[in-house]
């Protein structure tokens, strides 16, 4: 039997220890298991490395897997802050940040984050990479936002804009559908950014603003 592209690319790019334990902490906690797929995982090491992103904004934390994915990709001497609803993710997170070399690198701010980029906001701060992976009914909030706080050549990049193929069914029009058709048209149409998307996996949007 034939493997689909997804399959094939997996076997070749396969996840190192400490992805696999991030996954199985996941799992064994009884979470959600819906971190970043592995390609895309490696996708964002490669997108921070060669876009020598130094200040990166995580929006969505879980386990830490997309964590560790960026980090290993910022310059050295890089920043990844990290926005997560629940005190007892972000704790999960932080150990395998600190296990992977990277805990003296990320700032946790806890809560809705919505409310974390207001206060950025008012902080002054800047970014020149953004991932965007949290809830899906906030994604048009957060992309304004990441647009207000980047930095002029900043990336942005959004998980899950196909939500398992409900945003391509036209009978589907719940607020999370509406929410992430609205996100995937701006990253399309807005002038400020240059994008493209990626069908594989769940689809990945990637922005660079101008």
């Amino acid at each position: 039997m034939n493997l689909t592209p997804d399959e094939y690319v997996n076997q070749l790019f396969q996840e190192d220890k400490l992805l696999l334990k991030v996954k199985e902490a996941i799992r064994s906690n009884n979470m959600p298991e819906v971190s970043v797929a592995p390609a895309y995982g490696r996708l964002l090491t490669f997108l921070a490395k060669t876009s020598k992103a130094e200040a990166v904004l995580e929006i969505g934390v879980l386990g830490g897997y997309s964590g560790i994915c960026l980090a290993r990709g910022m310059r050295e001497g890089g920043t990844l802050t990290s926005l997560e609803l629940k005190e007892e993710y972000a704790a999960m997170a932080r150990g395998h940040l600190v296990e992977g070399g990277f805990g003296e690198k990320v700032e946790y701010r806890i809560g809705p984050a919505a409310d974390s980029l207001k206060q950025l906001e008012q902080e002054g701060r800047t970014f020149d990479f953004f991932f965007i992976d949290a809830d899906k009914e906030n994604y048009p909030v957060y992309l304004d936002y990441a647009i207000k706080l980047a930095r002029p050549g900043a990336v942005i990049v959004g998980d899950n804009c196909f939500l398992r193929g409900r945003t391509l069914n036209p009978d589907k029009q719940g607020p999370a559908v509406l929410a992430v058709r609205r996100f995937n048209e701006q990253m399309a149409s807005d002038p400020r950014l240059v994008t493209t998307m990626l069908p594989e996996y769940d689809g990945l949007a990637l922005a660079w603003v101008k």
